[in-house]
């Protein structure tokens, strides 16, 4: 009898637990428009995930009209008017944020995110170590400082999944208090081809068309010393917060409800597997994920993914991103 009363009371105490995480954040940086594009710089450099794509220059993404800035809004796109002779891959965008970030709270204002076969759109977090190129996570100490994908997927396949990619001993439970669906619970990436533990969302417009032909929405990533929770809210949702629609001096995550993926240190020392991370976008086509034969075939699209990406342009006229405003809490 008392054992039973001190585990219902052990679990409503865990229950409590999670459920209260959250922390009030002042705001450090608002960008939009010009300000957004100012606070990354492009990356032109060869794909490490093997992607048909071809990162360009500001300069030749300028002169190539693959980004614009009109009001607020910033639109970063792929090239969709060449036909590929297959020597060289799509012209795209890769960009990393010139600040690092630890604790920290980042709310994203999608209009709309780059749809396709073949594509392979994504919003991350990585160390970066300035001119050091070791693999897909930029960074001389990858995996030792991890990785969070915040928004990713491939082909148009939904929901988005947010995944963290660590070094060794580092795990997720199970079961977590979050909307999501747990889809890999080790981390390590020497464990699983570089899977990670990974977080299928419920709303199938979290990602790819979905999320356009609603307008888009609201992502926001929460990172503190212990846990690391997104939220994802639709353009029309009415449990979107306040907070997170007309961001104002200070913010209150405790408020914000069950988080859409969540990723505690329960089984996973936050303090030696993540270190301070700079903000990537990027949009690749094919490569290791998008472009796998078993990936690709599943998605029911048509031919092989090279060939469609290099034969068919006019087929990534909505491959782009729109960003509306990025405002980051520390």
């Amino acid at each position: 009898m008392f054992k039973s009363t001190l585990s219902f009371w052990t679990a409503v105490a865990l229950t409590a637990s999670v459920e209260a995480q959250g922390a009030s954040y002042t705001i450090s940086a608002s960008l939009s428009g010009q300000s957004f594009l100012n606070a990354f710089e492009w990356q032109a450099i060869a794909d490490p995930t093997n992607g048909d794509v071809n990162y360009v220059d500001q300069a030749t993404a300028q002169a190539d009209g693959l980004y614009s800035i009109n009001g607020n809004t910033v639109t970063l796109r792929a090239d969709d008017t060449t036909v590929l002779d297959g020597s060289v891959g799509r012209n795209s965008f890769r960009l990393q944020s010139q600040n690092q970030y630890s604790t920290h709270v980042a709310i994203w204002d999608i209009g709309h995110m780059p749809e396709g076969c073949g594509t392979w759109p994504a919003l991350w977090f990585v160390i970066l170590v300035f001119g050091l190129k070791m693999s897909e996570e930029l960074g001389a100490d990858w995996p030792n400082e991890g990785e969070i994908d915040m928004l990713e997927g491939v082909n148009n396949q939904s929901p988005n999944q947010a995944t963290l990619h660590t070094s060794a001993n580092c795990m997720m439970p199970a079961q977590e208090t979050m909307t999501g669906t747990i889809v890999t619970t080790d981390c390590d990436v020497y464990d699983n081809n570089n899977s990670g533990c990974g977080v299928g969302f419920a709303d199938n417009n979290s990602f790819g068309p979905g999320f356009n032909n609603v307008g888009g929405g609201w992502y926001a990533l929460e990172r503190s010393a212990t846990y690391v929770s997104i939220w994802f809210w639709e353009r029309g949702s009415s449990s979107v917060p306040s907070e997170v629609t007309s961001p104002g001096s200070t913010i209150d995550t405790s408020t914000w409800g069950e988080p859409s993926a969540y990723f505690p240190d329960t089984d996973c020392d936050f303090s030696t597997h993540l270190g301070p991370m700079n903000i990537m976008i990027d949009l690749t086509f094919c490569g290791d994920w998008a472009g796998s034969s078993s990936v690709y075939a599943a998605s029911g699209c048509p031919s092989t993914c090279t060939d469609y990406v290099n034969e068919n342009p006019s087929a990534f006229s909505n491959a782009y991103f729109e960003f509306n405003t990025l405002n980051i809490y520390e």
